[in-house]
Order: C-alpha cells, then structure tokens, then sequence
C-alpha cells in the first residue's frame, strides 16, 4: 500500500558499488512488497554487471528502517494472505544473504523489527555514533517473520538475542558493535562516505574472489566445522587454477596492484 510519488527504493551503480537505496523517509523507510521487489530486482541486476563488485544497501531521511509496513500488513491480513507477506520478504532477505557480492549496511537512526532483520542478512555494517537497533515485535504481539529469530541468535548469541527480543528495547550504537551486531561506528555526517569508501576498496579486488569467500562462509556455517574446512580444501584448490590468482601473484612478484578483471 503505497502512495509515493518518487521510487520506494532508488537504486544506482557507483563505479564498482551497487547502491540500493530506502526511499520512504516519511514512513521511516519501513518494508513492503513493493520494497522487496526493488531489491530483489536490484540484485539481479548487480550480479548481472561484471563491473560490479559490492552493494551498499543504505536509506534517505532519519532512520534506516523500523519495520514491516503495517498498513500493508493489516493489509494482507485481511485477505488471509499475511504468509504470501512474510515469505516473500524471507525469500527477498535470505537471497541478499547468499547473494554472490558482498552487501554492506549504512545504518543511521533507528533500526528497528524488520529493519533489524534487514541489517543481519547483510554481511558488514557501517552505523551512525547515535542509531538505535531493537526487535519491537514483542511489543506488539508479533514475532519475526523475516529471519530475526534465527539470524540475530547466531550472530549475538542465544541469551541477548531473547533478551532483546523478549523485551523490545533498543541498545545503543556502542553496544551494538560490543556485541557484534556492527563493524564501524562513524559520525553520522560522514556514514555514508565512510561506508561507500570501504565498498570502492573491494573494487580493486578479485569479483570472483570476494565470491567464493563469501560462500565459503555462508554454506560452511551452515553445516559443521569439518563439512566447511572439507569445502574450504577443495575451493581453495580449485581458485588456485583462476586467472586471479595467476595475476595476483604476478602482481606479487613484480611489486605492484593486481589488475583484475
């Protein structure tokens, strides 16, 4: 249920960076089919673009992201279609998760229930020095439905996961990284610079390279330790016949920057 003029989400290539941009600041850039659509489609389009190397999902106005749309999920509500609701922003989040490229959050403001599990299906997180994080659906008498209950347990460990969901409260930007739920604290004046200059860093590295790592990590959590260091041998292995690799180490040798395609 949406009444913007402009795009819900506006998404744009910067050099080497996919940027998918929130663009709801007057709902505080809250969920809807039509945002996950967005980045689904953004997503398709990044990984499409050889030339791209990161996306950086970040959001215009004061907050990040503090939820579902709620009109829309009374919405689906009453036409008994709110699992239609839920699974589509599981598929869109968990496909963001597993994506090829690495995505990194700016976070600024509140980042609040859906926003929340927004941020943990991503794999680096720039937040602002003053932005909040919580899980409301407690206080609401919801509970997460995008990936909160299994995702921010494994990241932050089962007790303070409860406590934040079972409570509803927000932590502060300093605990949030404490607890590894964040990377880099910034000013919020120089977030997005700060974040966007990390993403055109992983421009000069190796596409395919930043890919085989991240899905070293994401399928190697997914089993046991001995399933990933058995998948580990053999895609190291593999990449050492790349023509990364093979530039890499002539780079190396030579005593200068890789230049990889």
């Amino acid at each position: 249920m949406e009444d913007e003029q402009e795009p819900a989400v506006i998404i744009s290539e910067r050099g080497s960076v996919g940027v998918i941009e929130l663009n709801r600041a007057e709902k505080f850039n809250c969920l809807s089919t039509s945002v996950h659509g967005y980045i689904d489609a953004a997503l398709d389009q990044f990984e499409n673009n050889s030339q791209i190397r990161s996306v950086l999902i970040c959001a215009t106005g004061k907050h990040f992201c503090t939820g579902a749309d709620l009109q829309e999920v009374e919405t689906y509500r009453g036409e008994n279609r709110f699992d239609e609701f839920i699974r589509l922003g599981h598929r869109v989040l968990r496909r963001m998760e597993t994506s090829q490229l690495p995505v990194i959050a700016a976070v600024q403001g509140l980042c609040l229930a859906g926003g929340l599990e927004l941020m943990l299906a991503c794999d680096l997180v720039f937040a602002a020095n003053d932005s909040k994080f919580g899980d409301q659906h407690a206080q609401y008498g919801l509970v997460p439905g995008w990936g909160g209950s299994q995702r921010l347990p494994r990241l932050i460990g089962q007790r303070r996961a409860m406590d934040l969901m079972f409570s509803a409260r927000w932590i502060d930007a300093a605990t949030a990284q404490q607890w590894g739920l964040v990377n880099y604290l910034e000013d919020e004046a120089e977030l997005y610079v700060r974040a966007m200059a990390y993403c055109e860093t992983l421009g000069s590295r190796s596409r395919g390279g930043l890919m085989t790592m991240k899905r070293l990590v994401v399928d190697g959590l997914a089993g046991s330790l001995e399933r990933g260091l058995d998948l580990e041998v053999h895609v190291a292995a593999e990449a050492m016949a790349s023509r990364d690799v093979s530039e890499g180490l002539a780079a190396f040798g030579q005593r200068r920057a890789p230049k990889f395609d």
